[in-house]
């Protein structure tokens, strides 16, 4: 038996706004019953993994930070795309022959786009 990824767990101030905004991000449609303490993306339509949002009073201090790392066919319209719905850019790079951009989301989780 192998293991498979289930869920994306993000823990955030308000689950319905960042669950949006990886919604609108990733082209998924938000799953029904969205509210600030709980969220998911792509849970309805049977996507895997599926992105959960969970509401937390205080983010845990030295919790592991975990990241998606998406792939672009067009990548600086996705970057530009990503700005403009919220996330904040936070740097290039181009190592090991591979070129991405590291954003943060409206809650400060980073993400990678890199070209496909």
């Amino acid at each position: 038996m192998t293991l498979t990824i289930g869920h994306i767990t993000f823990d955030c101030a308000d689950a319905a706004t960042l669950a949006g905004f990886w919604s609108e991000l990733l082209d998924r449609p938000l799953d029904a019953n969205a509210s600030a303490e709980f969220a998911t993306v792509g849970m309805a339509e049977g996507i895997s993994p599926v992105l959960m949002f969970i509401q937390v009073p205080d983010k845990t201090p030295g919790k592991n930070v975990i990241h998606l790392d998406l792939k672009a066919d067009d990548r600086r319209t996705q970057i530009d795309r990503a700005i403009g719905l919220g996330a904040k850019h936070i740097g290039d790079f181009d190592e090991y022959g591979v070129q991405w951009t590291t954003l943060a989301d409206p809650e400060g989780n980073l993400f990678d786009i890199a070209a496909s």
